[in-house]
């Protein structure tokens, strides 16, 4: 077969075997080829700064040698085995060590399977059903995930719009939605319903900040509801701080999820917990009518274990967070220094290692106030920066300790091109 040398070629072809052209993940308009530090290219040899880094999992940048080493390392002894191996062991216990809420933890493929079964074990402990998510929130592609994720239309509070087809009426019935940073919202929920099991949620809302008080509120409520509080820092662990949310915030939840930054850019996540929650995973322990059944064929493979431990490992040495901080605390300068310059209505929404624009004169503070006024001048600067050089998500940008002060540079000069591209429409 003839080797396939042009983008619009593999386009073409992923045309024909994909849906929509694509893994339905991001733009199917652009083929990787290839990413090494901070840097990724494309099938036609355009050359990128990275600032989508796989979705959150390439902290270190790509291909970094200490955790390739870790991986070929781990190749000749074996790739997957459905059984207890050792890396896959050493991750749990760094995890324990990391974070606040695990005493034991349970490893899956995807961050997805991570929330669903988090959702399914605060069911078990609790005996209840109903669960609260917010407005907007993400938590993988579960039914219950899937419920006003991204709805078109306003209903009220707290009903549930199912944002994919497939999913019977009976879901929505057992979830309550609650707008974000809502401390009365979800007190009035909580007093109405005495049968909600669990409140699910990210402690930062894809990139919208808790405000103050507002996490420690939930988790007061949830103790005197007797709800369980789960945090999904799928993202967030490991990136907010090494303990992740829960350190960076002083909010600790009674369930967590974890995964990008735990498998080292390999399929890999987990959920954890006390002992006592996490008992339901031990049949011997719960009882036939208490067990919460989990099994899968990759579910501490021993490559992504060897993976997350080396990235793990890299992230506790002094300094790294800082530095992290100051690469995003630049890159959030340097945007809302040239979007102001130009009198461009603007705020900066998330952390200083994840966040992103909102071209608005209002505050972000929920799913419905987290607009653009003018989303064509989202999609202008966005596609400016992308011709420029700078493969980023239209809704979110992620930092990492492989940016470099000439990637900086390169990405102040697309950031000028791109407010004038918006400035002149």
């Amino acid at each position: 077969m003839q080797k396939l040398t042009s983008q619009a070629d593999w386009i073409e072809r992923a045309r024909a075997v994909l849906p929509a052209g694509g893994f339905g993940n991001f733009d199917p308009g652009i083929v990787i080829a290839r990413g090494e530090g901070s840097r990724v290219w494309d099938e036609d040899g355009k050359e990128y700064i990275d600032y989508l880094i796989g979705s959150g999992p390439m902290l270190l940048g790509h291909g970094h040698p200490e955790v390739v080493e870790a991986v070929l390392e781990q190749l000749p002894r074996g790739m997957t085995f459905f059984a207890n191996n050792a890396k896959g062991i050493e991750l749990a216990e760094a995890i324990v060590d990391a974070v606040p809420c695990c005493e034991q933890v349970r490893f899956v493929a995807s961050g997805g399977g991570a929330d669903m079964y988090a959702i399914r074990l605060a069911r078990a402990y609790t005996g209840r059903d109903k669960i609260l998510k917010f407005e907007g929130g993400y938590h993988g592609m579960s039914a219950e995930a899937q419920m006003s994720l991204a709805p078109e239309a306003r209903v009220n509070f707290p009903q549930a719009v199912p944002d994919s087809a497939g999913i019977p009426q009976g879901v929505a019935d057992q979830m309550l939605i609650a707008p974000f940073n809502d401390l009365a919202a979800v007190e009035a929920l909580l007093t109405e319903h005495n049968d909600v099991a669990a409140i699910i949620m990210e402690p930062l809302q894809r990139i919208i900040p808790a405000e103050p008080g507002f996490l420690q509120g939930l988790r007061d409520l949830c103790d005197k509801h007797s709800v369980l509080l789960i945090f999904d820092e799928i993202v967030t662990g490991f990136r907010l701080a090494y303990g992740g949310a829960q350190e960076r915030y002083g909010v600790t939840p009674d369930i967590c999820t974890l995964g990008k930054i735990i498998g080292g850019g390999f399929p890999l996540a987990a959920l954890g917990a006390s002992a006592e929650i996490m008992q339901h995973f031990d049949k011997s322990t719960a009882g036939a009518d208490k067990w919460l059944m989990q099994l899968g064929t990759l579910s501490g493979n021993p490559i992504a274990s060897a993976a997350g431990l080396k990235t793990m490992e890299i992230l506790r040495r002094e300094g790294n967070y800082d530095r992290l901080r100051a690469i995003g605390k630049e890159l959030q300068d340097m945007q809302t220094k040239a979007l102001s310059a130009a009198d461009i209505p603007h705020q900066i929404c998330g952390d200083e290692t994840l966040f992103d624009i909102f071209f608005t004169s209002s505050t972000c503070r929920d799913y419905r106030t987290a607009k653009h006024d003018d989303p064509r001048r989202n999609a202008t600067y966005n596609g400016t920066l992308r011709r420029h050089g700078i493969f980023k998500s239209p809704g979110k940008l992620y930092s990492s300790l492989a940016i470099s002060k000439i990637d900086l540079e390169i990405t102040r000069n697309a950031v000028r091109r791109a407010v004038q591209s918006v400035r002149v429409e």
